[in-house]
């Protein structure tokens, strides 16, 4: 928390996503004045209050938007985040994700009190390398629809940036996890909701799967200190950073740390039918920890101690 965001007018897109959820929080409570541009009303969302209706691939909208708040800061993780989805509707992934992203950066292009622009990209931006851990100099060449929308709009930003001088950051970060994500298919809120309700946690692939597990107050933390440097030093504009806690693990083991700490002994269902996702990715964050004197807050365990909690209270709750 620091002065930088006393009043500062910020505009979040996605932030009734589990990120933006915990990002918008975390700017309240450091003084923003924040904006949000939300498409779907989600109930469940840890976003408590309505913003402005839209999509993200509404130019002329995101215009208006930033023209009358008087947007400074944007903060962009609108995207269609689930690999799943992005295999079997590929054509509104790659709207969303990718023109949602060029029409963004054209109406920031357009905006002459835009200051800083952080765009949420994704490890998966890299696509299937042979390399690792991956750092911000390995090539984008996803295959799939979900790793290629990434890698383009991931290109897009960097192109604003040199092209047109667009003062832009990339982020590229590891599977995030935390309170607030209700997507039950993926693998932490999946897990914790299964031993909760006394059932065998389901794990979709073979379990081998090797991943980054990003706890999420730490991904907004690194969004709203990486638009602090950017602020600072308008030579990183056009820049990707890595946010990871660089401690890779496989699907079966993060699931075993989960029972481990929930003090519960089952076998998990292991089915087995996870399709076009790559085996092995993880990343290197000397980048993020040299430029801009970045660490994560939270070890793996901390993150998860903390998401277990939040979901407890809020199954609880809901029962």
């Amino acid at each position: 928390m620091t002065d930088f965001w006393r009043d500062r007018t910020t505009l979040v897109t996605g932030a009734t996503g589990l990120v933006g959820g915990w990002l918008v929080g975390q700017l309240i409570e450091s003084g923003a004045a924040v904006t949000c541009l939300v498409r779907d009303w989600v109930p469940e969302s840890r976003l408590a209050r309505d913003g402005v209706r839209g999509d993200v691939a509404d130019q002329a909208l995101l215009e208006r938007v930033l023209g009358e708040y008087e947007i400074d800061t944007v903060m962009h993780l609108a995207a269609q985040t689930i690999v799943g989805i992005a295999n079997r509707n590929p054509v509104s992934t790659f709207e969303t994700n990718v023109a949602g992203t060029w029409r963004l950066l054209e109406a920031c292009r357009r905006s002459p009190l835009v200051r800083q622009v952080v765009i949420a990209s994704s490890d998966k931006a890299y696509g299937d390398q042979r390399t690792l851990p991956y750092d911000e100099a390995t090539p984008l060449q996803g295959e799939h629809p979900y790793d290629v929308s990434k890698s383009c709009a991931d290109l897009v930003a960097r192109a604003y940036a040199v092209t047109y001088g667009l003062p832009v950051v990339i982020t590229r970060c590891g599977n995030f996890y935390g309170g607030g994500d209700l997507n039950w298919n993926r693998i932490v809120p999946g897990t914790i909701r299964s031993v909760l309700r006394r059932e065998r946690p389901i794990i979709r692939s073979d379990g081998t799967f090797v991943r980054d597990y990003f706890y999420v107050e730490d991904g907004a933390a690194a969004y709203m200190l990486l638009a602090e440097r950017l602020a600072a030093d308008r030579s990183i504009a056009g820049e990707a950073f890595n946010f990871s806690n660089e401690a890779p693990l496989a699907v079966s083991a993060l699931v075993e740390r989960i029972l481990g700490l929930m003090q519960v002994d089952v076998e998990p269902d292991v089915r087995g039918e996870a399709l076009h996702e790559i085996h092995d990715q993880w990343l290197s964050a000397a980048k993020a920890r040299s430029r801009l004197g970045w660490q994560p807050l939270f070890t793996l365990d901390a993150g998860l101690e903390r998401t277990i909690a939040w979901y407890r209270r809020f199954l609880q709750a809901a029962a």
